[in-house]
């Protein structure tokens, strides 16, 4: 089997080139290779690599510059999707694209089931839901979106990275409180998207995350704790809980964006933490 990987560098692609299958061959394109804006670029890369299927792991995440990046957002989270979408449908390639729980508006109190009502509050989750339709529209017969959230990795930047560099800064940080959902590890999301390429038949929306339930706050405070106790930090500091009001920022964030995931072999978000920071503890 062929696998064509979209955006090589981010932290879902670099996770699916560590997990990847030994039966399968895996091609990792990155914007130097690929510009997924142009249609006959995306042609010319499936013509050269023929792959059996095409994981979509790119995206404008930049969530606050998307609120006046509007045009950009749109082009790689929707109109290149769309283009990804019809030359999948035109060659008969299945295709999986990564979505985001910020499709939804954050009203709910219980977790977002796939089938739930859409409706996004900032431009990144209205530009990741145009994605979503554009392949409902040009490729609905061979594909899965699989919405996740709060994406980490031992690679790249992220959360995690972020407040460990924080945390040896600085005495005291402040940090959201009233924002819920659950901390994924790119790591078990990509060893998912490897069994949803072999998967018989496809549902065309899947909600992926790890288990539990945490605040930015809450995993602000696991990290301290973990990074503590595996000797990556030497000094204990204090974590404020601060309300989203406290720390506004260009774009609305969901105040609820837990999902309802599928059972399977998914970690809880500590275990999948403690694991990546001993990574980390490692470089």
């Amino acid at each position: 089997m062929n696998v064509l990987i979209i955006g090589k560098n981010g932290q879902v692609a670099w996770e699916l080139q560590q997990t990847c299958p030994s039966h399968i061959t895996a091609h990792a394109l990155g914007r130097n290779e690929i510009d997924i804006t142009d249609p006959q670029s995306i042609e010319q890369a499936i013509t050269q690599l023929k792959p059996t299927v095409i994981i979509n792991a790119s995206a404008y995440t930049a969530v606050d510059k998307a609120e006046s990046e509007q045009a950009e957002a749109y082009l790689i989270n929707a109109t290149a999707v769309e283009y990804l979408a019809q030359a999948a449908s035109k060659h008969r390639i299945r295709l999986l694209h990564i979505s985001t729980d910020f499709v939804f508006d954050g009203t709910k109190n219980t977790p977002y089931k796939v089938d739930d009502q859409t409706n996004p509050i900032n431009v990144y989750g209205a530009s990741k839901l145009a994605g979503e339709l554009a392949i409902k529209i040009y490729c609905p017969a061979n594909s899965a979106i699989v919405r996740t959230s709060w994406v980490y990795s031992s690679h790249g930047n992220n959360f995690v990275k972020t407040m460990l560099r924080l945390m040896a800064e600085k005495d005291e940080l402040n940090v959201v409180s009233d924002q819920i959902g659950c901390p994924t590890n790119a790591n078990g999301l990509a060893k998912y998207l490897w069994q949803l390429t072999e998967q018989a038949n496809l549902e065309p929306l899947y909600h992926y995350s790890d288990l539990g339930v945490a605040s930015w706050y809450d995993f602000a405070v696991a990290i301290l704790d973990i990074a503590l106790e595996q000797g990556i930090l030497a000094k204990k500091i204090v974590i404020h809980p601060t309300p989203s009001s406290g720390y506004p920022t260009p774009a609305m964030r969901p105040f609820f964006g837990l999902l309802a995931a599928m059972e399977g072999s998914r970690k809880h978000w500590i275990t999948s933490l403690k694991q990546t920071l001993l990574l980390l503890g490692d470089k």
